[in-house]
């Protein structure tokens, strides 16, 4: 039976959904308060006239896109409202989060990612990060694919890019055309759910020719995605396809891509809370890492581990290559 393993790390929570020792799906919260759950209170700041879509800008200074607006709402007008979708950040921009008027309700901050988990189907067992249990169930791979975007599978890879339009995930190899596209459909389907895709999705398959061959990838990607819920168009003469489905956050390759130092100081203090050795820890990274570490952060890292942290910055390292080791007492 399918659970979820959830994580309190310093900086924010993580997930795995797993079942006979494999991630079948995966998910990261950075604690950030605009994300979908939040009731909040705003004003609407523009609308055009007769539209049912406008701005609001939130009482923390935030400016959301807010759909299903009353004709006759008014420039002005306070709003209560529930945020249906975080902002997304794809590419060099980040999307706006988008909300919709909650007249009623009560305000409420967004749900954390474990009363999320916990409100759902699927049981959930707390872990902690000197626990092996992600490790066991290849984490350290999950997120090595989401930082680069790469995943392979027999006889190819896919390239997994986040741009403004959509998440586009390109398939290469060395097998003959239809057989790649085919192998691809597994490693494309099992993507969607582990690095937690959700949106607008372009999959650029080889391009196939003849129709008999794009009907066979078609059947093949219907029949793995028959659990999955959104919208497919059928394969065109250039090998592309689009996926659609809900989108209410970034995914996990959008989101360590927005921040890439950010996304490197956690990952550095999670396996700074692994280090089981005695003595003090030696945390390695770029200077712009080592910035990124909030100070309450490096305090609660501290307090878990109980040791002295000693810091070195190597401004030669790529943002994602932090180490951490402890030294001989």
């Amino acid at each position: 039976m399918a659970e979820w393993l959830h994580e309190s790390g310093i900086g924010e929570e993580r997930a795995i959904l797993v079942e006979h020792g494999e991630i079948l799906s995966a998910r990261i919260e950075w604690g950030d308060a605009l994300r979908a759950g939040l009731v909040t209170d705003g004003h609407l700041i523009a609308k055009p006239a007769g539209a049912r879509r406008g701005t609001a800008r939130l009482e923390d200074g935030s400016d959301v896109l807010v759909d299903n607006l009353p004709r006759d709402a008014c420039e002005g007008a306070k709003l209560r409202l529930r945020i249906v979708r975080a902002p997304i950040g794809e590419g060099r921009r980040v999307k706006r989060a988008q909300a919709r008027p909650a007249p009623g309700e009560t305000l409420a901050a967004a749900p954390s990612l474990l009363d999320e988990l916990r409100g759902g189907p699927d049981p959930v067992r707390e872990v902690f990060a000197h626990d092996r249990a992600f490790a066991d169930h290849g984490w350290d791979e999950l997120i090595e694919q989401a930082q680069t975007g790469e995943i392979g599978f027999s006889g190819g890879s896919l390239t997994i890019s986040p741009t403004p339009a959509m998440t586009l995930i390109d398939v290469d190899g060395t097998l003959a055309p239809t057989e790649l596209a085919l192998a691809a459909v597994p490693a494309i389907v099992a993507a969607l759910a582990r690095l937690d895709l959700g949106g607008s999705l372009g999959i650029d398959f080889p391009s196939l020719p003849e129709k008999r061959d794009r009907q066979r990838v078609d059947a093949a990607l219907a029949s793995a995605l028959v659990d999955w819920r959104g919208e497919r168009t059928a394969m065109n003469g250039f090998g592309f396809v689009q996926l659609v489905t809900r989108l209410s956050r970034s995914s996990l390759v959008a989101l360590l891509a927005r921040e890439p130092a950010a996304a490197a100081a956690r990952i550095l203090l999670r396996r700074a809370e692994r280090v089981a050795e005695p003595g003090p820890l030696e945390l390695t990274a770029h200077p712009v890492v080592r910035r990124a570490v909030r100070p309450e952060w490096e305090a609660e890292l501290v307090r878990r581990t109980g040791r002295t942290l000693i810091w070195r910055e190597q401004p030669a390292l790529a943002l994602a290559a932090v180490a951490v080791q402890a030294l001989a007492p």
